[in-house]
């Protein structure tokens, strides 16, 4: 019993006590108060937001879209933009924003911007000036599109074994500069408007075909490059007809002896242009040779009889 009051009181104390605290902070708070700075304000509310354009106050929209020069047609895809400002110390200009689609909207600070719309090789610029009424506008691009394909005499070539090398010719160079180089048949090359070397390369070794076509704004141009060449399947063999040697090195070589192709196997193919050829074969040191002939679109077998 005599704890449990012992308990009572010291609890008691302790509330009395705390309650005194309590009332002497308040009282030294006014003069603390005045001690201290003012307090920040409060931030204030967010920016508004027109509900309409999505766009924050203080924002405006520039909504833009390319057309082709000739006929003014819109350029519906393989658009890339980039819009930038100028920057005061003269560095290049930085870029702010950028788009895929054929006719970005973009939400901008009003003032003064360069527009960039890239279609493959070709481009337009714009200076424009952004009021905070908005602002839509058009560029135009002096572009087409250039499709290739190969083939041998009515027989389209397969698009695996066909690479293409475009270039623009310079004044005492029949190549000029090189644009585009390993593009695929049916690949959609976008060019600025114009006349292109094309290099067409069937296979890897000396099956080539050259041609200059004519590109025009709005328009895809589609050519073919007809080869004169035939892919042939090398072999080594004890007699006409017979089983294939394996790892024979085959060197396939020019009436001059230039090297044209060399491969290892038991009966590696290779694509040649049209035309006569020396072929060597090499088995356990013993070296065996024939000359051969290719004619454009004849596929066949070339064997060395090994004696």
């Amino acid at each position: 019993m005599f704890q449990t009051e012992e308990f009572k009181l010291g609890g008691e104390r302790a509330a009395r006590r705390c309650a005194a605290i309590l009332l002497a902070a308040l009282v030294a708070m006014p003069a603390l108060a005045q001690a201290q700075s003012p307090a920040p304000p409060a931030p204030g509310p967010a920016p508004a937001t027109n509900s309409f354009l999505g766009t924050r106050t203080g924002q405006a929209t520039l909504a833009l879209g390319a057309q082709f020069s000739a006929d003014r047609k819109p350029i519906r895809s393989g658009l890339v933009w980039r819009v930038l400002v100028e920057t005061a110390d003269g560095t290049p200009p930085r870029i702010v924003a950028r788009s895929n689609d054929a006719e970005p909207v973009f939400q901008l600070e009003p003032g003064v911007y360069l527009l960039h719309a890239a279609y493959g090789f070709a481009s337009g610029t714009r200076r424009v000036t952004l009021g905070p009424q908005g602002l839509s506008d058009r560029i135009s691009i002096s572009a087409g599109a250039l499709s290739l394909a190969g083939s041998i005499g009515e027989t389209p070539i397969p698009p695996a074994q066909l690479t293409f090398s475009v270039f623009v010719p310079l004044q005492g160079n029949s190549e000029g500069r090189l644009v585009v180089a390993n593009a695929k048949a049916g690949e959609l090359i976008r060019l600025p408007e114009g006349t292109y070397h094309i290099v067409s390369t069937y296979g890897d070794s000396n099956a080539i075909q050259r041609a200059d076509v004519r590109v025009e704004a709005g328009k895809v141009t589609q050519a073919t490059l007809h080869h004169r060449a035939a892919m042939v399947t090398l072999k080594l063999v004890a007699g006409p007809g017979g089983e294939a040697f394996a790892g024979t090195a085959f060197s396939v070589l020019t009436p001059g002896g230039d090297i044209i192709r060399e491969a290892i196997g038991a009966f590696p193919q290779v694509i040649l242009a049209e035309g006569d050829y020396v072929l060597i074969a090499r088995q356990e040191g013993q070296v065996f040779s024939r000359d051969f002939k290719v004619e454009a679109g004849r596929d066949r077998d070339i064997e060395v009889i090994a004696r």
